[in-house]
């Protein structure tokens, strides 16, 4: 096996009231994304789908060609985003209950909780200097929540096409400190599912660098194992700024200038997005298509630039490097990601350079 590589999956493509009530009548991810322009020289926008076209995720043939797709690339599974946000309020559910319920795509899959809260900048950007309004604050009610939160994952857990890592079903978690009883949720799903007849559950939690959490401090708050891909991207463009200091300060004058400060070449970035701590064997690298938030927030985000191909497989091949002495049911890396691409990060085939990206995973992946 050369790798377990995992796709992060956004369910967006489709409408719900929520972002009819605040982006507008039958607002998607495809709103912002055809209207981008470019906003300096060099600068490629829009970025537009190719094969699958402007899609909706409510349509079964749609996810069954993008399993196509993943499975012909040597991509194992896809992890789908999932949006608790507590008291059982949830969004976005629809496309994964339909395949959980449907059986199709009979391709494998897993959940990662974005237990994040909502604003009325999540999918678009407001003016310069306005505040955020919240619509979901992610939020920890506690026990009966927890279960109740278990209790809805469990038919996926138990479903044949869901992955596992050393037996146990993997649950990633984006925000793995957000919560102040963090400890007594892992080992309360873990307990809920040794009874439920599964040999337990596989955490994962994401590593931000803003958090300063080292390695060491998520593992030894109950998880499993780190995904090191966030992490791994800001201190990518502090080395090429050259200094932390220099790149905090061209973000902040970003967002108040409203100018586009954070540009990266993809070229210099992928240099960095891993490190010696990825060889770890708890550790799961990340690779990345590429990345331009300019879409949902303007100028004031970062945006990396000139990501071919060629760079692309260059970057896959140094993250393959990673895993290959691992464990085979260790050798994960994950994805960032398979469609969003009002991030300006995906690798589904677009107008520009076809399925060039997908064919340059696979000659890896399936050699």
């Amino acid at each position: 096996m050369n790798a377990r590589v995992i796709a992060m999956y956004l369910p967006q493509y489709h409408p719900v009231p929520e972002n009819d009530k605040y982006w507008g009548k039958g607002f998607t991810e495809w709103n912002n994304v055809v209207k981008a322009r470019p906003l300096f020289p060099g600068h490629h926008q829009p970025k537009l789908p190719a094969d699958l076209g402007f899609y909706d995720l409510r349509l079964p043939e749609v996810r069954e060609r993008q399993a196509q797709l993943a499975r012909e690339a040597g991509v194992e599974g896809f992890m789908y985003w999932h949006y608790w946000f507590g008291n059982g309020k949830m969004v976005l559910e629809r496309p994964f209950e339909e395949v959980l319920a449907s059986g199709k795509p009979d391709f494998p899959f897993c959940i990662g909780w974005a237990n994040h809260s909502w604003t009325n900048k999540t999918w678009t950007k407001g003016k310069v200097f306005q505040g955020d309004s919240m619509i979901f604050r992610q939020e920890y009610p506690g026990e009966e929540d927890y279960i109740a939160h278990f209790n809805y994952c469990l038919p996926a857990f138990k479903d044949r096409r869901y992955i596992t890592v050393d037996g146990k079903p993997l649950f990633y978690i984006w925000l793995p400190a957000d919560f102040p009883d963090v400890r007594k949720f892992l080992d309360l799903w873990r307990k809920l599912a040794v009874d439920a007849g599964l040999k337990g559950i596989h955490f994962v939690g994401a590593r931000h660098a803003r958090d300063k959490y080292s390695i060491k401090d998520i593992i030894d708050m109950g998880y499993d194992a780190v995904s090191n891909g966030n992490y791994n991207m800001w201190r990518a463009e502090c080395k090429v700024r050259k200094s932390e200091i220099v790149k905090r300060g061209l973000s902040f004058l970003s967002e108040k200038l409203n100018l586009p400060l954070q540009v990266f070449n993809y070229k210099s970035i992928i240099k960095h997005l891993s490190d010696d701590t990825d060889y770890q064997e708890n550790v799961y690298p990340s690779i990345l298509p590429g990345y331009d938030r300019s879409p949902r927030s303007g100028r004031r985000t970062q945006i990396y630039i000139n990501n071919t191909p060629q760079l692309f497989e260059k970057h896959v091949t140094d993250i393959m490097k990673h895993v290959k002495d691992k464990n085979d049911e260790h050798k994960i890396i994950f994805l960032k990601s398979w469609n969003e691409w009002g991030e300006g990060n995906y690798i589904e085939p677009d107008s520009r350079y076809g399925d060039a990206f997908l064919k340059a995973l696979g000659r890896h992946l399936l050699s």
